[in-house]
């Protein structure tokens, strides 16, 4: 079975526990889309929800599907966010962010009474950090806030580990990448994060730094698509 198979497994157990009447939070990403396009199915079907997509690009599938999306208020409350992950680990700590739409999936996420997690098999590791870390930055002398960072990383016990401004795709004209806010990435090849909520206070606590891709404490349940079917850890 190919790795999509198992995303769209892992998205299609996700759906199942989407009720009708529901304000979702639609995350961004390949294992994403599929859920998007399993909603659509069910909205089509006559299921009544509303959603807050977490970048412009599940926001143009989702209204392809049908799905209708609302601005929220501050009356806003978010039954459940089911998003995608690059990494998980066995206390379902995660590192996203490789499609650019962090700082958004964490507003998101950090607002919902529940969050889903789906991926497939092989984002489940040992301990994060193979996956390279996004980190989202302002872009007024992000240079300066690169210094702050490197310094970071070394009192987090990850001297001399590669990190770099990510370019924009070269179908867009390459360049730097900007993320829906506007704002650049770096990305940290750490190998391992020994203290992945340590390295995740020091990185948020420098000026400069926008929102990490360390999500802590934020995945209620985690569905991986394998090839025999799912795995659920959380319920």
């Amino acid at each position: 079975m190919s790795t999509d198979d198992q995303k769209r497994r892992a998205a299609e157990a996700a759906a199942a526990y989407v009720k009708d009447g529901m304000l979702l939070g639609l995350g961004t990403g390949s294992t994403a889309a599929h859920l998007v396009n399993r909603i659509g199915e069910r909205v089509r079907a006559g299921l009544s929800v509303r959603a807050i997509p977490t970048s412009e690009e599940t926001r143009k599938q989702a209204q392809s599907e049908g799905i209708e999306l609302v601005e929220p208020d501050e009356s806003s409350r978010i039954d459940l966010v089911i998003d995608g992950a690059d990494e998980v680990d066995p206390s379902k700590q995660l590192i996203k962010g490789g499609g650019g739409a962090l700082l958004r999936e964490k507003i998101i996420a950090s607002a919902g009474a529940k969050m889903i997690v789906i991926a497939d098999i092989g984002k489940r590791v040992s301990q994060l950090g193979k996956f390279p870390l996004p980190v989202e930055l302002e872009r007024f002398s992000w240079p300066l806030t690169v210094q702050k960072i490197r310094a970071t990383l070394d009192k987090n016990g990850l001297e001399g580990v590669a990190l770099k401004l990510r370019p924009g795709p070269r179908d867009a004209g390459g360049g730097v990448f900007r993320s829906d806010g506007g704002n650049y990435i770096v990305d940290i090849n750490c190998s391992r994060i020994p203290d992945a909520r340590a390295l995740d206070l020091g990185l948020r606590a420098i000026p400069g730094v926008i929102e990490t891709g360390l999500f802590i404490d934020m995945a209620d349940i985690i569905i991986f698509g394998t090839d025999e079917g799912i795995e659920t850890i959380g319920v």
